[in-house]
């Protein structure tokens, strides 16, 4: 699975570092290692069942070894694999630099489209472009928008496919591209900047790269998302050459 790679990619910088702060908020989480490392990884607050704690670990993440947070994504529990990838990408996503929004780079143009994951910037340029637009997403948002179960039948069908990065911390995203054959785009902030997935057949990498840790700590600990990351961090694009599967 990926996120085996994942793990086994950043063990080595991960097993010298402890955790120095975490915050967890509605949107996303933030986590900061004793090196100044910072990562970010969206928080699926809405799919964890808990009662009063959310995280069973909760006053104990600080001073953790870096290595056993990120193995939380090894968890069933959705809160616990948010802080797991924040602080992969903690790690892994150090450097990169801006680089072409989706629309220069993913050949769009008479295409048709598959979305996973709700993307709302790039609705309206994308209709304009493409053939055809199809959204999944669990919880669709309107009647354009498909359950994510209708991926198994039109995804496969779809000349580029763009999939939001959360689909790693809710365990589908290893499904999802056994489906996909087309040019395939991981997008958003709790994306890992990792040539592991060029064997999994992706092809282009579109993250963060946190630039100011304590702003985007506070952000975070005040329910901001991604509109309020600039200034505090950069997206970043990594194109990858495709293996064959």
């Amino acid at each position: 699975m990926i996120v085996d790679d994942l793990l086994a990619e950043a063990e080595s910088d991960l097993s010298q570092r402890r955790i120095a702060d975490v915050r967890i908020g509605l949107g996303y989480t933030a986590v900061l290692l004793d090196d100044g490392g910072c990562g970010l990884a969206g928080t699926l607050l809405g799919e964890a069942e808990h009662c009063c704690t959310v995280l069973a670990d909760a006053g104990e993440l600080i001073g953790k070894p870096a290595l056993e947070a990120a193995e939380y994504a090894l968890s069933c529990d959705p809160v616990a694999s948010s802080v797991a990838f924040a602080t992969l990408n903690a790690t892994l996503n150090r450097n990169g630099e801006p680089g072409p929004s989706p629309f220069e780079v993913l050949p769009v143009c008479g295409a048709e489209v598959g979305m996973v994951g709700y993307f709302g910037p790039f609705i309206s340029e994308l209709r304009g472009r493409c053939k055809a637009l199809h959204i999944f997403e669990r919880r669709p948002l309107s009647p354009h928008v498909l359950p994510d179960w209708a991926a198994e039948r039109m995804l496969p069908a779809c000349d580029v496919v763009l999939i939001t990065s959360l689909a790693l911390i809710n365990n589908t995203l290893d499904h999802l591209l056994q489906l996909a054959h087309g040019e395939v785009a991981l997008l958003g902030p709790s994306t890992p900047l990792s040539q592991t997935f060029s064997q999994y057949g992706v092809s282009h990498l579109f993250g963060t790269v946190v630039t100011d840790p304590e702003a985007i700590l506070t952000t975070v600990s005040q329910a901001g998302g991604t509109q309020r990351f600039k200034g505090a961090a950069r997206k970043v694009y990594l194109p990858l050459k495709k293996d064959d599967r």
